[in-house]
């Protein structure tokens, strides 16, 4: 059949129908296979996908569900891995050639025609496994974006490959590495990079004045199991075109990993912060023995409450500071984070939260005086479910790294109940940028959290070093301005070991309240501890929530 008769059957076909046949076209991506009348391709040629696009029409209140459908029939499927680049110029070339492919600004997909623009990235290096990228009009017609080398420059070293590139795909589709969305975020004069999707399930989202840092994800499977983690692919994507004044964009993707298939649908709003509202829907292929829900990656390399030294000129090194999560009834938890010595897994067990997050807090440039990575701007994020997520765990994940160049961070959620072969989950949530802290957050919150050594100075027989003082400084509006004279009380608990010499202070210039403790461990067991300020019985901050391994100190 002929793309252009597929186009104009399907307004005709019934809903049963409707779905089967856009699954038949759909089996493999938004490609028809060529027909057998091509020649025969060449040893190059074999290196790419060997497609060409096709056209046909899905009316966008009905592509969510004809992705789920498809994703449906790929679980109850075998897996079959994406087919990698074959192509030597593309899997061999290096970081720096790679970086010379500059995506041509004047090639943007809608440019001039809408507030957004996208802009494609080029396969190669370490993105080997290329997706499919289509577009849906407002006629419902669903367009594919071929690879071509018309879309970029070539510059430098990288200048060789746009030939041996233009050769290899004169028959063939080489797909791509990935998209960026460009939309007038800090002014009207100019369309900034607001989202990028490149790379697995991983995507990244920054507000107005952010730099991109902590990453989002679709789905995280076996995290930090021994037995290694799977990483889901988004393996095609639907962006729908808005109309020339709509500040809102929808993107659908298509997910598919050893264990799991599923379907994604994207909202996507900048504003004063950038939203996306998720929906999901996932198939299990097999038993998942963890399966994580709105995952967060990030970097911790060093900061305030490290413990050994790093040489390195900057105070602060790190893309998010701290694990934000609110309970269903209320209740703020800051877990500050750590680099540490070995491999860290800490579960919040919750019913029905109302949310989490990882953030960077601490934006004052000098804390970290690094004018190239400018880590005082990178985004925080937060995850707030939509429906009602049950019980189940935040779990964070803390990775030792030597370099801060290494993802360490994890956070995602784990629901209650295991994911079985042949099970089905939908889940709905909102993820937006912040900086400091949310809105709605209405107690006093942690401002920083410092750890030293508890032996006094020049003390002739000071204790262990895994002895320690801990400094925790809360701040909000409504604590700084207490009097000197309330007796503000600390409410802390701790798993294992004995707590010492407390104290709670108010801070000079109204800057917040103190709270300064000495722990000394148990031997080497960890010490979960758990701190929060009262008024009369009555919790004003958030908990502070904090692991001390004794074993971490150096």
């Amino acid at each position: 059949m002929k793309p252009e008769t597929q186009t104009k059957l399907f307004s005709a076909l019934k809903k049963k129908t409707y779905l089967g046949v856009l699954l038949a076209i759909c089996a493999g991506n938004a490609y028809a296979i060529e027909e057998q009348t091509q020649p025969q391709a060449t040893k190059a040629e074999e290196a790419v996908v060997e497609q060409k696009p096709a056209m046909i029409t899905i009316p966008q209140e009905k592509l969510f569900e004809v992705i789920t459908a498809r994703a449906k029939k790929l679980a109850s499927e075998p897996y079959v891995a994406p087919k990698d680049l074959e192509l030597e110029a593309l899997t061999s070339i290096g970081y720096q050639d790679y970086r010379a492919i500059r995506f041509r600004t004047e090639q943007a997909i809608w440019k001039d025609e809408s507030l957004y623009e996208i802009q494609l990235f080029h396969p190669g290096f370490l993105y080997k496994s290329p997706v499919a990228i289509n577009t849906l009009e407002k006629n419902a017609e669903v367009k594919s974006l071929p690879f071509k080398t018309d879309y970029y420059r070539y510059d430098a070293t990288a200048a060789p490959l746009e030939q041996e590139i233009s050769k290899a795909t004169e028959n063939a589709q080489l797909g791509h590495a990935g998209f960026r969305l460009h939309f007038p975020l800090n002014n009207n004069e100019y369309k900034d990079e607001v989202a990028v999707f490149q790379g697995a399930s991983y995507f990244r989202l920054v507000g107005p004045h952010q730099v991109y840092g902590i990453s989002a994800r679709g789905l995280a499977i076996d995290t930090a199991l021994s037995s290694g983690e799977e990483f889901p692919v988004f393996r095609e994507f639907w962006l729908v075109k808005p109309a020339p004044e709509d500040t809102t964009i929808v993107l659908y993707a298509l997910l598919d990993s050893p264990s799991v298939a599923g379907a994604y649908r994207f909202e996507l709003t900048p504003s004063t912060n950038t939203e996306v509202k998720t929906e999901m829907q996932i198939f299990a292929r097999k038993d998942i023995k963890k399966l994580g829900i709105a995952p967060l990656t990030s970097m911790f390399y060093h900061g305030e409450n490290s413990t050994k030294f790093f040489d390195d000129y900057r105070p602060e090194v790190h893309d998010s500071d701290g694990l934000l999560m609110q309970s269903a009834q209320g209740q703020w938890v800051w877990r500050a984070l750590n680099n540490p010595k070995k491999l860290s897994v800490t579960s919040f067990s919750y019913d029905s939260p109302k949310g989490f997050g990882l953030a960077q807090r601490d934006r004052d440039f000098n804390n970290y005086l690094d004018t190239e990575a400018h880590y005082h701007n990178r985004p925080s994020m937060w995850i707030e479910p939509i429906n009602d997520w049950g019980k189940g765990r935040v779990e964070l994940v803390e990775i030792p790294t030597d370099t801060e160049t290494n993802d360490n961070i994890v956070s995602y959620w784990v629901p209650e109940q295991a994911m079985k072969a042949g099970d089905n989950l939908s889940f709905s949530y909102k993820l937006s940028t912040f900086n400091a802290t949310l809105a709605t957050q209405d107690k006093a919150s942690v401002l920083r959290t410092r750890i030293g050594s508890a032996a006094l100075p020049g003390e002739k027989n000071p204790p262990p070093k895994s002895h320690r003082q801990f400094t925790v400084d809360f701040s909000g509006e409504n604590i700084n301005q207490l009097s000197a004279n309330f007796a503000l009380m600390a409410d802390l608990n701790i798993s294992a070991g004995q707590i010492s010499d407390k104290t709670v202070q108010q801070l000079p210039n109204n800057q917040g309240w103190r709270v300064a403790f000495k722990v000394a461990p148990e031997g080497d067991k960890p010490v979960d501890m758990r701190l929060s300020l009262k008024l009369r019985d009555k919790e004003i901050s958030e908990v502070w929530s904090y692991v001390w391994y004794p074993n971490d100190v150096q």
